[in-house]
């Protein structure tokens, strides 16, 4: 097959991106909605293709959850049974680690279930018919108009109609925007960006829809425009305010799993830095039996922190500091207090911290990432500063996508 023509091929496997992967004399391709085995009709251009037909389909394949799959570009593998692709999705993780000559223990996937994402960030867009809202269709910026999503919480979806209406006094003429909804226990709290300015016509009227509907807040490009509520998550028994578009992790599931496997490595141990805390999703947990110091460049989610802490009593001490750590990592010298050190950050890692972590002596570290890559990464350093692996646990909070979570807990310096 030519580079820009129609043919058959067989799919070999499935790639990091979770699309289907064939082999072809000039290069790999890639198929989205696939699976290895299949003889499929594609429509090839350069190295992707689209699927034109389905020839001989694999016994692994099954009738996908949502009928917008195949539409909706926010799923990449509900047509796959649950066995092979949670062991694929492991495999992400164990291939990630091989790459940098790491071969520790990989654990099971820890699985998540369906309707538990409790954050959708929504595209939307107004049209004469109405609002579109939804996600965008796969390798494009068209909009699809959704009526379920088996991975968001049902509290979310129930409300479609409701954003729609937000989605109407915010859009700016016909130009796309984003609405995220995210779960709290005071409600849903919802975050516009994109809508250019709002005037004061617009302000009133979304004043009053947001109060009639009962969500807890609407916020616009960081800005809060109504608050009938504050928006509340409990992070182990600490009840935190959290701020306008504040990263959470995508399931309250994974979130228990991730901080039992922290909490559990710790143990006893009597100071702990928390680095990328956030909101104090472990620091908040940790704080119940350790000291904890909490580090963060981001403002407004300290100050939640902070605000929770003050709130309650019995928990050990907790200090918190506002620090780029991407510029400045805690030096060697600075983690001497520490008996244990957590760090969760973005996609990129945290290398610069790594390396600091390598030269300490500080006897407990749990890394947490959302993207094996960079984990890998981060963890050959700490092995080769004398940390030892014990054990990587991915776990699927992002479920029929390519992205997974993974925790790893280290030691040093103990036999």
């Amino acid at each position: 097959m030519t580079s820009s023509k129609t043919g058959q091929i067989t799919i070999r496997s499935i790639g990091a991106g979770g699309d289907g992967v064939a082999n072809l004399p000039d290069g790999q391709i890639y198929v989205p909605f696939t699976l290895p085995g299949e003889v499929v009709n594609v429509a090839r251009d350069k190295n992707r293709a689209t699927l034109m037909a389905l020839l001989e389909a694999s016994p692994e394949r099954q009738n996908p959850a949502c009928r917008h799959f195949e539409d909706c570009g926010g799923c990449a593998l509900q047509h796959w049974q649950d066995e092979p692709y949670r062991l694929w999705k492991r495999e992400l993780v164990v291939g990630a680690l091989k790459g940098r000559g790491t071969d520790v223990e990989v654990a099971p996937l820890v699985a998540c279930n369906p309707h538990t994402r409790r954050r959708a960030v929504f595209a939307a867009r107004k049209t004469e018919k109405g609002v579109l809202l939804g996600f965008n269709r796969h390798q494009s910026h068209e909009i699809i108009d959704i009526v379920e999503c088996p991975v968001t919480v049902p509290e979310i979806i129930a409300r479609l109609d409701d954003l729609r209406e937000v989605g109407a006094l915010l859009a700016p003429g016909s130009g796309p925007f984003k609405l995220a909804a995210t779960l709290t226990e005071s409600g849903l709290d919802l975050a516009a960006s994109g809508c250019g300015k709002l005037n004061d016509e617009q302000r009133r009227a979304l004043t009053a829809l947001v109060i009639k509907k009962d969500f807890a807040r609407l916020s616009h490009e960081g800005e809060i425009i109504v608050e009938p509520k504050k928006p509340l998550i409990h992070f182990g028994k600490v009840p935190v305010p959290v701020p306008p578009g504040c990263f959470l992790q995508a399931t309250a599931e994974a979130e228990e799993t991730m901080a039992a496997l922290v909490l559990a490595h710790l143990g006893k141990a009597r100071r702990v830095a928390d680095l990328f805390c956030g909101v104090g999703t472990f620091a908040l947990r940790i704080a119940e039996k350790s000291a904890v110091h909490a580090v963060e460049n981001d403002a407004a989610a300290l100050a939640a922190l902070d605000r929770g802490v003050r709130h309650v009593q019995g928990l050990k001490p907790v200090s918190i500091e506002r620090r780029d750590l991407f510029r400045r990592p805690l030096m060697t010298k600075e983690l001497l207090p520490y008996n244990a050190v957590v760090f969760d950050p973005p996609r990129a890692g945290a290398e610069e911290q790594a390396l600091e972590l390598a030269k300490s002596k500080v006897e407990k570290v749990v890394a947490i990432s959302c993207n094996p890559v960079t984990l890998a990464r981060d963890l050959a350093i700490l092995q080769k500063g004398g940390y030892r692996i014990e054990r990587v646990t991915p776990i699927d909070q992002f479920l029929w996508s390519a992205h997974v979570e993974a925790v790893a807990v280290l030691t040093k310096g103990r036999q």
